[in-house]
């Protein structure tokens, strides 16, 4: 987030826990970063007042100010087109999957695909992130099998017989390398 905030009144401020605080400023930036959250629905009115130690009638009061509507509209557009907008709230339904993936596993009236694929849906949530997921060319044979040849030309990988024709083996190059 950029504290730069398009506003034809570079010193227009916003009193958040009784003190001015410029629009401009980080803390003035963070407000209207959430103000905009709010606007998409993603940050409930109470949060805010909660956040930023505002009333409810004073977060009208602020919302009622041409320079923060500007600045608020702003951030908004600027969320919108850069993407931010749908990823929070992506990531904010995506919250919820993993407990309606669960109603539909332990359902008795779900049919068994449906069971199933709620299974895997699961275990590939619960396994995001870091080595666990086995890296993107985990089932991408044709690209596994194109690298693994660079590696033999370069030396690095000896291939093997094999005593099925539609089986592969290679055997770790050591010692000295050309290449």
């Amino acid at each position: 987030m950029s504290n730069t905030i398009l506003n034809p009144n570079p010193n227009a401020t916003v009193v958040l826990r009784g003190v001015s605080i410029p629009l401009a400023s980080d803390v003035g930036g963070a407000f209207i970063s959430d103000c905009a959250r709010n606007k998409e629905r993603l940050v409930s009115d109470s949060r805010i007042c909660e956040q930023y130690g505002i009333t409810p009638a004073a977060f009208a009061e602020i919302g009622a100010n041409p320079a923060v509507r500007l600045a608020v509209s702003a951030e908004h557009d600027r969320r919108l087109l850069n993407g931010d907008a749908a990823r929070e709230a992506a990531a904010k339904l995506f919250a919820d999957a993993p407990h309606v993936l669960g109603q539909i596993l332990n359902s008795e009236s779900a049919s068994p695909r449906h069971r199933i694929e709620a299974a895997r849906e699961l275990r590939t949530t619960a396994n995001t992130g870091g080595e666990r997921t086995g890296g993107p060319l985990r089932n991408d044979k044709e690209t596994t099998l194109n690298l693994t040849e660079v590696l033999v030309r370069q030396g690095w990988l000896i291939p093997l017989k094999t005593h099925r024709k539609d089986r592969r083996e290679w055997k770790i190059a050591r010692g000295q390398l050309s290449g």
